[in-house]
């Protein structure tokens, strides 16, 4: 195996792990406990959340507990909108960062696999991001930077990740608010957020599949 797919294994592995673990330990937070960290922060709430999203997106911690949070937090409303700003600013500045200074330090990093990302962009243009912002378990961290390395001007790239990146954490903001629900015996809000995941993790990857076969 060669050390870039040891590190892409590494980083998967590692995802995972950190999602189960925001998943177990967001089951344990009480409603009271987040109303008063809300009101002892006030303001600074949000900012705090967005500035530590997107520090933990750019050094490719998995986003989709901070998803879950930011539902569990501000709720399905504010929470996707809070959550879809910090994962947009985290997207642009991987970007540029990968389009000026880091290209050479990325390119070394992801050597053999942004290519790929690359050749499925040639077929796929913002459609291809739009559609893999809505696979989960791909890092979004990682397909900030590789994006970066490929030939897609920023405005098409920007295009799509709006969309795509509200639309796909809109689930997991929806499922993290409905824990709540889920402690107080209320389960249909919980399945249909599950539901919701499901369905778009399925399109996401038959279109992503689909244009690996053509």
């Amino acid at each position: 195996m060669s050390k870039t797919k040891k590190f892409l294994t590494l980083l998967f592995v590692g995802c995972a792990l950190v999602t189960l673990i925001g998943v177990l330990g967001l089951g344990g937070i009480q409603e009271e406990d987040i109303e008063a960290w809300l009101a002892a922060a006030g303001i600074w709430a949000p900012i705090v959340y967005i500035l530590a999203y997107t520090v933990a997106t750019l050094v490719f911690l998995p986003s989709t507990p901070l998803n879950l949070a930011g539902g569990a937090i501000f709720g399905g409303v504010l929470g996707t909108v809070w959550t879809s700003l910090a994962a947009v600013i985290a997207a642009v500045v991987a970007f540029a960062f990968t389009r000026t200074v880091g290209r050479d330090f990325v390119a070394q990093k992801l050597s053999g696999k942004w290519e790929v990302i690359d050749r499925e962009i040639e077929q796929g243009g913002i459609f291809y991001i739009f559609a893999i912002r809505l696979i989960p378990i791909l890092p979004y961290g990682l397909v900030n930077y590789a994006a970066g390395l490929t030939k897609i001007q920023f405005r098409d790239y920007f295009i799509a990740t709006l969309p795509g990146t509200v639309i796909g954490v809109f689930p997991f903001v929806i499922l993290g608010a409905s824990f709540q629900s889920l402690s107080q015996g209320r389960i249909i809000p919980f399945v249909a957020a599950i539901g919701l995941v499901g369905v778009f993790i399925l399109l996401a990857t038959i279109y992503r599949q689909r244009k690996k076969r053509l």
